[in-house]
């Protein structure tokens, strides 16, 4: 990101909320950050180049996946890396929300997010978004 600086750390974490908003995070991050780059041909060809090698490499080897899943080492393959995804999320999350929380309103937003995702685990996360953007519109009307 600093490399080339083609995004400041701002402009990244915006692209990661608009993305957190939307089916798709990782394509529409990619996108939104193609789009600041190059603009509309920048995000086709980020999107392009996310999309593509993953449709390939699954639409190919799909027929062979019915005789690989019954094996017991990819099994044991598949639960690692899910286990991996798992851990390197956290750790995205952890460190956004580091640099994206820096005031109490926005940390009394946060903690209720979490609250609520633990103690009302059917909760859809659209009326989560709704009721944190209602709670800061009017934290900021009365401040």
């Amino acid at each position: 990101m600093t490399e080339y600086q083609w995004l400041n750390e701002k402009q990244f974490v915006d692209a990661v909320a608009v993305a957190m908003i939307t089916p798709g995070p990782v394509v529409i991050t990619v996108g939104f950050i193609g789009y600041l780059v190059a603009g509309f041909p920048g995000a086709c060809v980020a999107a392009l180049a996310t999309f593509l090698p993953c449709y390939l490499l699954t639409i190919i080897p799909a027929p062979y996946f019915k005789k690989i899943a019954k094996n017991t080492s990819i099994k044991a393959f598949v639960d690692g890396i899910t286990a991996a995804v798992l851990g390197a999320l956290i750790g995205a999350v952890i460190i956004i929300g580091m640099r994206s929380i820096t005031e109490v309103p926005t940390s009394l937003i946060a903690i209720a997010s979490i609250l609520a995702l633990i103690y009302f685990r059917k909760i859809q996360e659209p009326i989560i978004i709704l009721l944190a953007g209602v709670a800061g519109l009017v934290i900021n009307t009365f401040m």
